[in-house]
């Protein structure tokens, strides 16, 4: 200003010149602001500030500052014929803000909020809980933003249940376009909706999308991705890392979570935490993600011989039907890595390769501690609605032969993009609800009520058809009590084995409809009495799933084991249900009894008869046990094959274990063997006409059919080829996968077929039944478990051999004399094997994914043929 007074009060200058100065030093000014706040916005290290921020705390009736955010009241947004609420139960394990409060509606709904044009984060905020006057169970609503389907007939009370959580949060990204973001609740009819809290928060214009050609990798498709796209959020984590709060994310309060449950192998991954300084570029500027996401990763073994032979894999459900993006994050900060092509792997997803020579060096320009990012769009298909699985892998590339055999990831991002039709949601989950979602018929005729006659002719009927009902049940029981009778007397079954409890003092979650008619349901205080508040001395057993418990029910009469799955466990929701009606459906000797359940306040609990003896796993290697005689062992090896017998030909319809291991062979005080855990069990083919059935690949590392991985087709002959697993487990004392071990003894599979080969079958007995083993027997035991592991399933015994052939051996050990060492001659199955002295089920090659693997066009639900041959056989851990 005191230039300008200067000039303008300058008496040698004309009156124009003067107005002309001034405009010039005025636009000056302008230009100087203008770029000043340009550079400021585009420096690449500045955080973002976001233009519209909202918090909304539905149905509250006062604003408060809660986890680094002012939640408000939504009185000025919500629709006039919406209901203020507040749960009648709080879970401790929920946050107060937003969950306290809801807002309800029962009809269609509108929040319609005024906001700078751009894409913006849209969060919903869901706390299944009871509301005064309305079943959480009867909630189904859809959710409409700006024309996009973000819900439809959505469940809360199903998905969390699914989930084991308590709460949800939705995350959505919306392209606001003419300044107004509206968002829709439509109630299902006959039912309502609610929402406890909504959050709008902008972005970058192009943090998802970019504007540039051809910036995103479609792999085997070409599509568009720009901002007229809608996402909603998968997944959003930080690799090997800790939880990342949404107040420590980079100004968008984007939640990161810890990858660890995802992860298909954990032992054989390692993770780091460094703490260099990260330098954020144009490219990757620092609202890309937060540094902490660049300062942790996970890598792979510390012995490049090992990464050879495995993948860094992780796995990811999703919906059918729809396109994803996949951000893949990367920071290279080892000091050993100093330049481009030192550590190259290729990057597969979902059986199709999306960067064959990954080298981050080169990516970042030969610059460490320089973040970079890559997306790629993959679509998930198949005939099927529900879930499938994703799959992320990395492994080494050693083509262009780096000094370093390794992979590694920092964050990841998943998200799913709307359909043609605008749509972004999908199916609930499989519940226990066996009732489906209200519908209305229409016809208000059918709420009449019935005429006097109509009455009197359904009583009458009622009363025949209870008096020929209670015949009918009069003769069954006296049938089952004779046989029951029997049975005792001959050392069989005893009424527990033949019938589950249906008694019971408990009372079940609301809304469940579990099968309590069929075995018995606790409540969660029985449970937590039966187990001293799940006292840790009791833990008989840990896995991934959860922890097993000895406990007593029953005022302390009867002893159980009572298995407490984790909430958001692998073992999950579905396989939970599973589980129950499978094994109160089935009784044998060699099956493992259920006793009950529980399923209170989400709660996932299984009790079963106590196996003392503990697992066929805990006296075989890594045990203070003693080791077990070679007759028993046999024994128990038939008393599982006898199990499995039944459940592929003895019950009603065909039943395919999928998950035979040796931890999963119980043995109760007199050594008698069961099997359990039916929860990836699944029902076989129910026609002539096929004798297989298509499926995701599910089961337990080293154990899994290779050619139902290869053709994702499960049949009962998967058991078969798990089975000869256990055999060889049996019969030498040695987990599936060693890693210590040579790299011609990593693989128990691969070493035992290379002595049946080379006729060294003494090599493969356990050194403490040296000795005890008869040659025939020997012979015998080997020719079955190497026929149980023919690579054709068709040319595999079915379970009824299985179990010949084991007493035939058990029988050939009884009246045997010689000792044997195994003779020095090659085995009867070696052509049907066909494998050569070159064949290796663990390929060190990566060559071999890329030749044999990726050659097809279609989506998978897994890695197939070549690819598992890298991954399949792995190290067992104790999370599926």
């Amino acid at each position: 200003m005191i230039l300008c007074n200067e000039v303008a009060s300058n008496n040698f200058l004309p009156q124009s010149s003067i107005m002309h100065t001034l405009v010039l030093i005025y636009l000056s000014l302008f230009l100087f602001l203008s770029c000043n706040a340009v550079s400021t916005t585009e420096n690449p290290q500045a955080p973002y500030i976001p233009t519209d921020q909202l918090f909304l705390d539905c149905g509250s009736s006062s604003s408060q500052t809660f986890d680094g955010r002012f939640w408000k009241e939504d009185s000025q947004f919500s629709p006039k014929s919406s209901l203020p609420s507040t749960a009648t139960e709080q879970s401790p394990s929920v946050p107060l803000i937003p969950f306290t409060t809801a807002r309800i509606f029962h009809s269609v709904s509108t929040y319609s909020f005024s906001l700078s044009p751009g894409p913006k984060f849209l969060r919903l905020y869901f706390y299944s809980a009871t509301y005064p006057g309305h079943d959480k169970t009867n909630s189904y609503f859809s959710v409409m933003a700006n024309g996009f389907t973000l819900l439809n007939n959505f469940s809360a009370f199903l998905t969390v249940s699914a989930l084991g959580s308590a709460k949800l949060v939705n995350e959505y990204i919306v392209n606001v376009q003419t300044n107004q973001l509206n968002v829709t609740f439509i109630p299902s009819p006959n039912s309502y909706a609610f929402i406890n809290g909504i959050e709008v928060v902008s972005m970058p214009d192009y943090l998802y999308t970019d504007r540039r050609e051809n910036a995103v990798t479609f792999i085997d498709f070409n599509a568009i991705l720009d901002n007229s796209t809608a996402l909603e959020t998968i997944y959003r984590l930080n690799v090997g890392g800790k939880e990342v709060s949404g107040t420590e994310d980079t100004g968008m309060f984007r939640e990161w979570n810890q990858d660890e449950k995802y992860v298909f192998d954990v032992a054989g991954t390692t993770p780091f935490n460094t703490r260099f300084k990260i330098q954020y570029t144009a490219e990757t500027p620092a609202y890309t993600a937060p540094e902490i996401v660049y300062t942790t990763f996970r890598k792979m073994d510390r012995n490049p011989k090992v990464n050879l032979k495995y993948n860094l894999t992780w796995v990811f459900p999703v919906d059918v039907g729809f396109l994803y993006l996949v951000r893949l994050h990367f920071c290279e900060i080892e000091p050993e890595v100093t330049e481009s092509y030192q550590l190259v792997f290729t990057i597969y997803i979902n059986n199709q390769t999306a960067e064959s020579q990954a080298d981050v060096m080169h990516w970042s320009n030969g610059r460490r501690n320089i973040p970079v990012y890559k997306d790629y769009v993959v679509r998930v298909q198949n005939e099927r609605k529900g879930k499938q699985d994703l799959w992320l892998v990395l492994h080494p590339n050693m083509r262009s032969q780096p000094q370093y055999a390794d992979a590694f990831l920092n964050g990841l991002e998943i998200f799913k993009l709307n359909n043609s039709n605008g749509v972004l949601a999908g199916p609930n989950p499989d519940s226990l609800q066996m009732t489906p979602p209200p519908i209305s018929t229409g016809n208000r005729a059918s709420t009449k009520p019935k005429s006097n006659w109509a009455l009197i002719i359904a009583i009458i009927g009622g009363a025949v058809s209870g008096v020929a009902l209670l015949a009918i049940l009069g003769f069954l029981t006296m049938r089952l009590t004779k046989r029951a009778t029997a049975l005792g007397s001959a050392g069989g079954y005893s009424w527990r084995s033949l019938l589950c409890a249906t008694t019971t003092k408990s009372t079940k979650t609301e809304g469940s409809s579990l099968p309590s008619d069929l075995c018995r349901c606790f409540s969660f205080s029985e449970i937590k009495a039966a187990t001293n508040n799940f006292d840790d001395i009791l833990i008989i057993g840990v896995g991934g799933f959860g922890n097993v418990y000895k406990g007593y029910v029953d005022d302390g009469t009867t002893r159980v084991a009572i298995k407490r799955l984790k909430s958001g466990s692998e073992q999950g929701f579905h396989e939970f249900v599973t589980e129950i009606r499978t094994l109160s459906q089935l009784r044998h000797l060699h099956l493992v009894s259920l006793i009950g359940y529980c399923n209170d306040d989400h709660e996932m609990i299984l009790v079963y008869d106590y196996m003392p003896r503990g697992t066929l796993g805990d006296h075989l290697y890594n045990t203070d046990n003693p080791p077990l005689p070679l007759k028993q062992r046999l024994e128990i090896c038939i008393g599982a094959a006898r199990g499995l017998q039944y459940l592929h030909t003895g019950a009603k319809h065909m039943i395919i274990h999928r998950d035979v291991k040796t931890t999963n062979i119980l043995l109760d005080e007199k050594w008698v063997a069961k099997v359990s855990d039916f929860g990836l069990s699944k029902t076989g083919p129910t026609s002539v006409s096929s004798t297989q059935i298509s499926t995701e690949v599910k089961g337990s590392f080293g154990y899994l059919d290779p050619e139902y991985i290869r053709l994702q087709k499960l049949t009962e002959k998967s058991d078969v080829y798990s089975f000869g697993v256990v055999l060889c487990e049996v019969l030498s004392a040695r987990p599936p996968f060693f890693r210590a071990a040579e790299k011609n003894k990593v693989s128990l599979v691969d070493w035992v077929r290379e002595c049946y080969n080379g006729g060294m079958l003494d090599q493969i007995v356990d050194p403490f039944l040296k000795g005890e083993i008869t040659s025939e027997c020997l012979k015998k035991f080997v020719d079955l478990a190497v026929s149980c592991l023919l690579n054709d399933g068709s040319e595999r015994p079915s379970m009824n051999d299985v179990v010949g052939s084991l007493e035939f051996a058990l029988q050939l050990q009884d009246s045997g004399n010689d000792i044997g060492r195994g003779g020095d001659t090659k085995g009867p199955l070696v052509q049907k094997l066909g494998i050569s002295d070159s064949d290796e089920m663990l390929t060190s090659s990566s060559e071999v994914l890329e030749t044999t693997v990726f050659s097809t066009k279609e989506s998978s639900t897994c890695l197939m043929s070549g690819v598992l041959l890298v991954f399949f056989e792995l190290m067992d851990g104790n999370a599926r």
